[in-house]
């Protein structure tokens, strides 16, 4: 007889035990769904702050775009800037040589003259020296990325659109 009684017990045991659980289970599990969901909203807040929510045609970022959908459209002088004022007392000059990235898959890269910005190059070399211009020669030896990033937009303004996402500098010499 106690044999019996304690089989009945440990039965009793083993089904609260397994309420227990799947309470818990259900408990957790919802909880769990609230923070993934969290998760994943903050590495989609931190993705779009570390592309700097650029984005190109068809969801793509300016470091996706496939190598064979760019075209370089190099300004065809180097630019000779002058710098802004140090209170050294001495003018300090920039000269650089300029090249953009264009989209060539972008919606407005046929709309702009299909990779040829000749006629607008006086408008965008304006943009690159006012830009420039606004430097001294230490600040901008020292924040190159910012200057790109700071043409790149005035120019981007400049035609309305995203199809120009880089812009680089080859033969760059302060004086």
């Amino acid at each position: 007889m106690k044999k019996n009684m304690l089989s009945v017990i440990i039965l009793a045991l083993l089904i609260v035990n397994i309420v227990l659980t799947s309470v818990m289970m259900f408990s957790v599990m919802g909880a769990s769904r609230k923070t993934a969901k969290l998760v994943d909203g903050i590495a989609l807040a931190l993705d779009l702050e570390l592309n700097n929510g650029e984005s190109t045609e068809e969801g793509q970022t300016p470091d996706t775009i496939p190598m064979t959908d760019i075209t370089v459209y190099n300004i065809s002088d180097s630019m000779t800037i002058p710098m802004k004022d140090d209170e050294s007392g001495k003018a300090h000059f920039c000269m650089v040589s300029v090249s953009l990235s264009l989209n060539n898959k972008h919606k407005d890269f046929e709309t702009y003259g299909a990779g040829d910005l000749g006629p607008q190059e006086g408008l965008i070399k304006n943009e690159i020296i006012n830009v420039f211009g606004s430097y001294t020669m230490a600040d901008a030896k020292a924040n190159q990325e910012q200057i790109k990033t700071a043409i790149l937009e005035k120019i981007q303004a400049l035609y309305g659109s995203d199809f120009i996402f880089g812009v680089a500098f080859s033969d760059i010499v302060y004086q």
